[in-house]
């Protein structure tokens, strides 16, 4: 089965100044083209820049989240629960709920100067 992948491609267009640029910094970098994307997209700081009303959804995001787990803590802390997810359910929940989490956590970490000098209750 030639030309088929494991994985999905992400592509994306981007302006010759900016390719050169990328590309400038993958030669600097020593690194595989593919390394050098994979690993600067997960791994470097993100600054957002925006007002807080761009961040409010990603608050929301985290509470209907918070909510979602209370729940389930309740069911499996229930006396009256029949039925529980497989643990490969519970893994595959766990893996998507860490990246969502990391994701979100890295974005409000870098629009937290958003809220400097505001007092949080």
């Amino acid at each position: 089965m030639s030309n088929q992948h494991k994985n999905p491609t992400i592509s994306f267009r981007v302006s010759e100044y900016e390719r050169k640029a990328i590309e400038a910094r993958i030669l600097a970098s020593g690194m595989l083209k593919k390394d050098y994307f994979v690993r600067s997209c997960i791994y470097n700081r993100i600054c957002v820049v925006g007002k807080k009303e761009t961040i409010y959804p990603l608050v929301e995001v985290l509470r209907k989240l918070y909510l979602q787990l209370y729940t389930m803590h309740a069911a499996f802390t229930s006396d009256t629960a029949t039925t529980f997810p497989t643990s490969e359910e519970i893994s595959t929940l766990q893996t998507e709920y860490e990246i969502a989490l990391k994701a979100i956590i890295d974005m409000l970490d870098g629009a937290k100067y958003l809220w400097k000098g505001e007092s949080h209750e």
